[in-house]
């Protein structure tokens, strides 16, 4: 490992200006893996939401995580905005990454004044036509803040192997053994579903169009008799949260077997990441767990809706099989389009974990 930079240049410790959803910050991990081995640091992130320091908390080459409620939020109504801003006060400036598409974060970030020779902004490397998000963090990770211009202390980004990334701690896997005990589970080999999304936490929006990301019940009923059918000694398990409890019983009661088990609102995310690592495959929808089971290396079948499997296939280093379905409707991309033997023959050729961890 190289010095880190902020000792040898006078510079802090780089900083990754980030707010995205559950998958998004999965998919960060395909940036902070490379800087983490150009800098020889760890990683400072500046984000939002519940999932952010659960998930990376203690992850190789995270550092410290501010977490503010919203952005969006005034600056004098947030106490949480202005704690962040005072933090990044007291660190001397270092390469900043702005990760987001939009201005959103700009109102804190004027007020801890970086240099802008410091600063790489995606919006100036968006990017190239049919790349992955994966990718465009890793081509990110290469570029060269002003401020470091010539530097001899720098490792190679491009050294470090594409993809997400996601450590389990042994505290994890206790908890998980633990969890998988009380609920009559023990040591019975796993398969996972993941039906929901988070537009299915809103009321009434799942048979909406505007959820691209609906498959009927019926069909994930005859898909989870399908699985149940083919592997007759595993246990299989309904992910989710709290609010996809409800979804989760209709699944259960369309597919009519018993020994379901409904883990809704009973997965903090370092429990749900421990049995993505511990399952022999997943089915999904194109979800943010979908992008950490594929950080923990968990096979896995993949239904897509409007979203382009190009920019956002589950993509992990450990190199997982991921099985993707598109459908169209009326000329169109959707999720309806895809049926249940589309998705049980994709299950029939993934190549699911044969020992689990």
């Amino acid at each position: 490992m190289k010095p880190e930079a902020g000792a040898a240049n006078d510079m802090g410790r780089p900083l990754i200006v980030r707010f995205g959803a559950f998958g998004d910050m999965v998919l960060l991990t395909a940036l902070i893996r490379p800087l983490h081995a150009r800098f020889g640091a760890p990683i400072d992130i500046l984000t939002s939401g519940p999932w952010s320091q659960p998930l990376l908390s203690g992850q190789p080459g995270v550092g410290d995580i501010l977490t503010v409620r919203s952005r969006r939020t005034p600056y004098w109504l947030a106490p949480d905005q202005r704690r962040a801003v005072r933090r990044l006060q007291a660190r001397a400036p270092g390469p900043t990454f702005l990760c987001d598409g939009n201005d959103a974060a700009q109102s804190m970030l004027r007020r801890v004044a970086i240099p802008e020779r410091y600063i790489v902004d995606v919006r100036d490397h968006p990017r190239h036509p049919g790349e992955h998000a994966v990718e465009q963090w890793s081509r990110l990770a290469t570029v060269m803040p002003a401020a470091l211009m010539g530097s001899p202390l720098l490792g190679d980004a491009a050294a470090v192997a594409p993809g997400c990334h996601l450590v389990v701690a042994r505290k994890q896997r206790g908890d998980l053994d633990a969890w998988l005990r009380a609920r009559g589970i023990g040591a019975a080999p796993l398969l996972l579903v993941q039906a929901g999304n988070k537009r299915t936490m809103r009321r009434g929006l799942r048979r909406l169009a505007a959820n691209h990301k609906y498959w009927p019940s019926e069909r994930w009923g005859a898909m989870i008799r399908f699985l149940r059918e083919r592997h007759p000694t595993h246990r299989i398990i309904l992910l989710g949260t709290g609010p996809e409890q409800e979804l989760n019983r209709e699944l259960i009661a369309a597919a009519r077997i018993e020994c379901l088990v409904n883990a809704a609102g009973d997965l903090p995310i370092p429990r749900l990441i421990a049995l993505l690592e511990r399952a022999q495959g997943l089915v999904t929808v194109d979800s943010g767990p979908a992008h950490a089971a594929a950080a923990v290396g968990c096979p896995q079948v993949v239904l897509f809706g409007k979203a382009s499997p190009s920019l956002y296939r589950p993509w992990g280093v450990d190199g997982a099989d991921v099985r993707v379905l598109i459908g169209e409707v009326n000329g169109e991309s959707s999720m309806l389009g895809i049926s249940v033997t589309q998705v049980s023959d994709a299950w029939r050729s993934l190549a699911l974990r044969e020992t689990p961890i």
